[in-house]
């Protein structure tokens, strides 16, 4: 079994839909439903890989809070190791408050929180040595270990043969090119959104942009496009070769989650020794299935009900 340690962002997101509108004062609304989920570029990543069926060592931090209880529990209970998680008393465990509008969209009320105190000097480089695959996730919301210590840690695991992915999340601020591009010679999968990267480097053409990241140093570029589905590039004597994977034909509940998800097929994949164009499908399949569901956690149960979605579901045109 394939061993990934993911190392980034760990949030617990409280989520209710459908939410239209906020009432004003203080009136009432009534929901569906309301569920409370771990989350994050890299917790969300770790729980889908475990269900996958990978072997998934998480590494972040968190607070001392019962709301970091909670987080630790959840994933213990999906199979994820959380040895390496340190838990900081100076700053509670992160949240997001997420009202899901009845088309799916996801405004977002966040607390950073430990997140932003995580360092390098939190992090296990013995477990990362000894694992297959690193990913890293939840740039720029880890001001301390964001830019030149995550470069250092991606280096090392390179030079340590283990193969590097990484992903990010939407903020625009004015360094956020800065601490990506300083990464990028250390990864072998980039595997932004199409709005992420275009923060990252102001370009609005899918082959400008991937262009952009692999003359930077990324190895290969995982872009995923939403509906669009996903485009996966790299350099190949001089010029960039690019396979494009359709999305599924799939009802809207909430798109939370639903990158993590396709990172997680697209992970399963490459520990399989698949090709390219199967890991994006299968990365596809997994991110159609989340976004069926309320919550990054939702939709994909196993392995097994991935390729069966996968065999089974309709293409979007």
């Amino acid at each position: 079994m394939s061993k990934v340690v993911s190392l980034g962002i760990h949030i617990v997101d409280v989520l209710g839909r459908p939410v239209a509108s906020v009432p004003p004062g203080q009136g009432l609304a009534l929901l569906d439903l309301i569920r409370f989920t771990v989350a994050g570029t890299a917790a969300g990543t770790s729980i889908d890989m475990a269900k996958l069926g990978l072997e998934v060592l998480t590494m972040g931090a968190i607070g001392r809070d019962e709301i970091g209880d909670f987080l630790i529990a959840t994933m213990q209970r999906f199979g994820v190791n959380t040895d390496n998680l340190v838990r900081k008393a100076n700053a509670q465990t992160s949240c997001t408050m997420l009202p899901i509008r009845p088309n799916g969209e996801r405004p977002a009320l966040h607390v950073i929180g430990a997140n932003g105190e995580l360092t390098i000097d939190d992090i296990n480089l013995d477990a990362i040595a000894q694992a297959n695959y690193l990913h890293v996730g939840g740039a720029p919301l880890m001001r301390k270990f964001d830019g030149k210590p995550a470069s250092q840690v991606l280096k090392f695991a390179q030079e340590k043969g283990v193969v590097t992915t990484f992903d990010l999340l939407g903020l625009p601020q004015p360094n956020l090119a800065e601490i990506i591009e300083i990464c990028l010679p250390y990864i072998d999968f980039f595997m932004p959104n199409f709005e992420e990267s275009q923060m990252i480097c102001g370009l609005s053409e899918v082959e400008e942009i991937l262009g952009y990241f692999l003359d930077r140093g990324a190895r290969h570029v995982v872009l995923r496009l939403g509906e669009k589905g996903s485009v996966i590039a790299w350099q190949e004597n001089g010029s960039v070769k690019q396979i494009k994977v359709p999305a599924f034909e799939v009802p809207v509940v909430d798109s939370t989650g639903c990158g993590d998800g396709y990172n997680a097929g697209f992970i399963k994949g490459l520990s399989l020794k698949w090709d390219l164009e199967q890991c994006g499908r299968l990365g596809s399949a997994c991110g159609g299935l989340v976004i069926q569901g309320l919550g990054s956690d939702a939709g994909i149960e196993d392995f097994e009900q991935v390729l069966e979605f996968a065999r089974t579901a309709q293409i979007k045109a």
